[in-house]
């Protein structure tokens, strides 16, 4: 079972947008950017889409 997080619709601090970006900048994958900022992939998804972010896929 997947782990699960203890946050549960939290609204984006400045600090974790900014994080977002940045990490997604560098190509970092969703699950490794769901465990940096200990939120839920779908919730990086939906930030990320909202912002017009890309999201490396695992190959």
């Amino acid at each position: 079972m997947a782990e699960k997080f203890e946050r549960h619709r939290q609204p984006w601090r400045p600090d974790e947008i900014q994080k977002l970006h940045q990490l997604a900048g560098k190509g970092m994958a969703l699950k490794a950017l769901a465990k940096a900022l200990t939120r839920s992939e779908e919730s990086i998804k939906d930030r990320a889409k909202e912002d017009g972010l890309k999201i490396a896929k695992l190959r």
